[in-house]
């Protein structure tokens, strides 16, 4: 006898909270998302697996797009679709997943915001506490100091940074080569790193080592350093492309010509880098004040 569809999402959910370890809100999300589909299944007349279309999958789509959900929301739920679905292939319920073929809903384009010119100098100077504090000061400064992606940052070793001279040579996207200036904290923070690093400092080895005899420190290790960090002190969504957006929108907010933060962004294309002109409201009021002869002088903003 073929499993209701409620009995199969029970077993779904516990196989995902003991089964694969998953958190507790995560389990819930699922719940939430699933039994919607389940309620939009049942008023289609469908109960088993077997029954259920990658139509059903589509019209269920729809109607949530249409009750106002975002578009975010509706690809967090087809998300949870395939998983379910291909949890009941693995128990041979369905011979294929009938989300497969179903397209994610085009998720409009967010810049991450930049963090102001105070919350990013908090940021690397109180943020690092403890043990990896060091490396941890290292890191940010260079993410915010440079413009690094996470992966270039990760990638360096100790011959491509100029302590002297304040440079590092960064291999980007297309094995394309760049050279990006290095800021007094950055250099000043390095230079301590490499004190600390001691007898384990080598020109071919890299500036951030892994733990557990790793040869380098990983990109998702530096994600939830940064993450960590900026929760502490009360930031968050503060990620390292947030260090690298920052220090584009402190670049140009500085009047840096769009070619150059180019350049040290590593963009191939300047319509990549256009996108983060963004006018800040302290920006519009001190035109404002600048320009128009009724907006009584300079702005304090």
């Amino acid at each position: 006898m073929e499993l209701l569809l409620s009995s199969v999402l029970d077993a779904f959910l516990h196989h995902m909270e003991y089964g694969l370890g998953r958190g507790h809100h995560t389990v819930v999300s699922y719940s939430v998302d699933l039994g919607q589909f389940l309620e939009f299944l049942e008023q289609e007349g469908v109960l088993t697996p077997r029954h259920i279309t990658s139509g059903h999958v589509r019209s269920f789509l729809r109607e949530m797009l249409g009750f106002g959900y975002a578009k975010t929301s509706a690809a967090r739920k087809l998300s949870a679709l395939r998983s379910f679905f291909e949890y009941m292939c693995e128990q041979h319920m369905l011979s294929q997943n009938p989300a497969a073929s179903v397209r994610t809903p085009k998720l409009p384009k967010h810049l991450p915001l930049a963090l102001s010119g105070e919350d990013a100098r908090r940021l690397v100077e109180e943020g690092p506490r403890g043990e990896g504090a060091c490396r941890d000061r290292a890191i940010l400064e260079i993410l915010y100091g440079s413009g690094l992606r996470v992966a270039e940052l990760v990638s360096l070793d100790w011959e491509h940074v100029d302590l002297e001279e304040r440079w590092i040579r960064v291999l980007g996207k297309g094995n394309k080569e760049r050279y990006v200036p290095l800021s007094i904290p950055a250099q000043e923070a390095l230079e301590t790193w490499k004190v600390l690093l001691g007898k384990k400092f080598a020109l071919e080895a890299p500036i951030f080592p892994g733990s557990r005899g790793a040869s380098r420190i990983t990109v998702r290790t530096v994600h939830r350093i940064v993450t960590n960090i900026a929760r502490e002190l009360g930031f968050y969504n503060v990620t390292p492309h947030t260090l690298r957006h920052t220090f584009a929108t402190h670049m140009l907010e500085g009047n840096a010509p769009l070619r150059v933060v180019q350049e040290l962004l590593g963009h191939e294309n300047l319509g990549t880098t256009q996108k983060y002109l963004q006018i800040t409201p302290g920006q519009m009021v001190r035109s404002y004040c600048a320009a128009h002869p009724r907006a009584g002088g300079e702005s304090d903003v």
